[in-house]
């Protein structure tokens, strides 16, 4: 099959590109996939409402010693907008490996698009999103008694990734096409299929702080903002960024989202980033430990822009977290939890579930791409080590029967330079394990992961599940008569994000879940909340209690 060749229906200026499939599907309520026939749930045609009793168990210990367990329940109204605002991507570091792949496939699966390659002919897909490549049960076939799956995209209404408009800053004024045959990711045959529409897409200048990144990085900083710390005039540039691309292509929200280079973390300091009032003041006098991320952080909270951390930077200083909750803005982080990491969260949950007692962890890669090449510097490898070798406490805490308190199972990352390899990452992981009367278990992994094709599903799923979070809102639902309280926004830290990320950022004073089964529940049972439905349990008592 010859290449299909599509001309460009979108726009292009300087600083976004949109791919918009449909013009009526950002701006009408789209037909439902399904509705929900129940008393608890109302739909109008600016919302979908729904009464919730949400059910938990406290547990306390009593005067012997034993537990004592709870059960209680908390009615909330969830209220959905159902419109689908048109929505802007903008990504810091849009000239990456990243920023460059997702941009062409977003191109691609928006013409859809077919190229030959030497294992034959490939469609556009978005194999690898959650949102867009996986489904979730919506109930029992009232007469099959089988299960009914649905696309994860229709459980509420999401915008959707061909509708995205595309932009971001560089410190590298490469423009994307050539950029794209920098990051040597796709094939050729794809490439050329989008070279026209992206050799006119040029990242705006971008905040380059050298101290932050390896100085391997320097040979890319062409296209950088006056002054090499941070300052107010950065901040307010990036906010009128912001502005302007929202303005030029007609856009109701921006989602910016970080997938630049690792930085090293940051030193929390009293009196400089330790506050919202501090890290403000800190940016205004220049101070040396205020990162690049949290400049962009600081811009979009300020812009009220929803902004994730896909790399495993500190940039949610205490100051920066206060910040966003001071004006009620959205943030999630950090680090794309993509191939290894997100092995490793599924098998480790699975072992120690299944009652073995995991004792060590030896994590290697070598890779070859840019992050690769940034990550050879020793402080931004240890940004990176710490999102990866903290995946595993969680569950380890879970099970008091296996570890008894202060025990852990050994955990080392190694991360090599390899150019030879490119974008093709080569991961090696060995578990050790004790089983059944001193016998031993030992589980070799070798994982070759297409670091951007896998890091890629995971930019369109952060932007577009951020986009949904800020068209929820809830409240406790009067249960007396009394007056109910106003709707109010999700927390603003979007801890719902935490499947797609390494080192899951939560609220202050509330847990971290690693576990991937769990963090897949989370979010698609909130999600279920929304349109009035219980979380799915499993226990399929329908075929059990004849």
């Amino acid at each position: 099959m010859a290449p299909h060749a599509e001309e460009h229906t979108g726009s292009t200026n300087g600083a976004g590109y949109s791919s918009g499939h449909s013009t009526a599907a950002a701006t009408a309520a789209p037909q439902d996939a399904f509705t929900v026939h129940s008393p608890n749930v109302t739909y109008t045609d600016a919302d979908i409402k729904s009464k919730y009793t949400y059910r938990t168990t406290k547990v306390e210990a009593g005067a012997d010693g034993k537990y004592v367990a709870t059960p209680l329940e908390t009615a909330y109204d969830f209220k959905t907008e159902r419109k689908v605002p048109k929505t802007g991507m903008m990504l810091v570091g849009w000239g990456g490996n990243n920023g460059t792949t997702v941009t062409a496939g977003i191109i691609a699966n928006k013409r859809g698009l077919v190229w030959d390659t030497k294992e034959g002919c490939q469609e556009a897909n978005y194999y690898g999103s959650v949102v867009m490549g996986s489904t979730v049960k919506l109930g029992t076939d009232a007469k099959t008694h089988k299960d009914v799956n649905i696309p994860f995209s229709q459980v509420l209404p999401m915008v959707h990734p061909n509708d995205l408009v595309i932009g971001g800053w560089d410190i590298s004024k490469m423009n994307m096409a050539d950029a794209m045959d920098r990051a040597k990711v796709l094939e050729p045959t794809l490439k050329a299929q989008v070279q026209k529409e992206m050799s006119a897409m040029v990242p705006l200048p971008s905040v380059y702080y050298p101290d932050f990144i390896a100085a391997n990085q320097e040979d890319r900083a062409d296209n950088v903002l006056e002054g090499s710390k941070a300052c107010n005039a950065h901040v307010e540039k990036l906010r009128q960024d912001i502005r302007d691309f929202k303005t030029a292509n007609g856009l109701d929200k921006v989602i910016v989202m970080w997938t630049a280079n690792t930085e090293r973390y940051a030193s929390v300091i009293e009196g400089v980033n330790d506050t919202a009032d501090n890290i403000l003041k800190s940016i205004e006098q220049g101070h040396e430990e205020v990162s690049p991320s949290s400049v962009f952080a600081v811009a979009c909270i300020l812009e009220n822009a929803p902004f994730i951390n896909g790399s495993p930077q500190n940039t949610f200083v205490p100051g920066v977290m206060q910040l966003a909750e001071k004006h009620n803005a959205f943030i999630g982080g950090d680090d794309f939890k993509s191939g290894q990491t997100k092995m490793k969260s599924a098998l480790v949950d699975f072992l120690i579930s299944a009652g073995i007692k995991l004792t060590s962890i030896a994590s290697y890669n070598h890779l070859g791409n840019n992050d690769g090449k940034n990550l050879s510097s020793q402080k931004q490898f240890r940004s990176k080590e710490i999102s990866k070798s903290n995946v595993v406490d969680d569950m380890v805490e879970a099970n008091h029967v296996l570890y008894k308190e202060g025990e852990h199972p050994d955990h080392c990352v190694v991360i090599k330079y390899m150019p030879a390899v490119a974008d093709n990452k080569r991961a090696l992981d060995e578990y050790y394990a004790e089983i059944f009367l001193g016998g031993h278990q030992t589980i070799s992994l070798f994982n070759i992961c297409e670091d951007s094709l896998l890091a890629s599903p995971l930019i369109i799923d952060l932007v577009v599940l951020a986009e949904m979070m800020t068209r929820i809102q809830w409240k406790a639902a009067s249960t007396d008569g009394a007056a109910t309280t106003e709707y109010k926004n999700f927390h603003s830290v979007l801890s719902v994000l935490s499947y797609m990320l390494k080192a899951p950022m939560t609220p202050p004073g509330t847990p971290v879940v690693n576990a991937l089964a769990k963090q897949r529940a989370a979010l698609t049972n909130i999600f279920r909340a929304c349109v009035g439905l219980e979380p799915e349990s499993d226990m399929t008592l329908e075929h059990k209690l004849f």
